[in-house]
């Protein structure tokens, strides 16, 4: 059996280096992973919500999420890091991961197994384009995503 595996792209590309998830899946879309679906859901945290319901074995979520290092920091989250994570309400217009994952339990599904492959952003103001300290680890990112999928096709 081949693994469900869904690589999520998400954040606003109007808003700087949140942009970080959309760009790496864009690169991703360009040679899939094998075995993995990879969709641009840039800040559609409802539809993102509503794929989860339809079932996955793993979620490899990329995003720009600041957690206080220095910009163009890579990192992997996982479930524990992800619950501790403060929810704020789903809406139509925006995503935000823990609302996300909120509205799938409170709709009767179950999450994945889940990884964020996050990259600390050096700004999320008006404009539009990665800066240079996240546009240079978008490759090393997308190398990581690459091995989380491998690595779960192959347990």
């Amino acid at each position: 059996m081949t693994a469900r595996i869904l690589v999520a792209g998400v954040g606003n590309v109007f808003l700087g280096d949140d942009g970080f998830g959309v760009e790496v899946a864009r690169r991703l879309l360009c040679d899939p992973p094998p075995g993995a679906q990879v969709v641009d859901y840039g800040i559609r945290g409802l539809h993102l919500a509503y794929a989860l319901l339809e079932g996955c074995d793993l979620l490899i979520a990329v995003d720009a999420m600041p957690r206080g290092q220095p910009p163009g920091t890579l990192y992997v989250l996982e479930p524990g890091e992800v619950d501790a994570l403060p929810p704020i309400a789903a809406e139509g217009h925006g995503m935000n991961l823990p609302a996300v994952f909120a509205l799938v339990r409170q709709l009767g599904g179950t999450l994945p197994r889940i990884r964020i492959v996050g990259c600390e952003p050096a700004s999320v103001d008006e404009r539009m384009g990665l800066g240079e300290e996240v546009a240079a680890v978008v490759p090393q990112a997308e190398s990581l995503v690459r091995r989380l999928v491998e690595a779960h096709r192959e347990s």
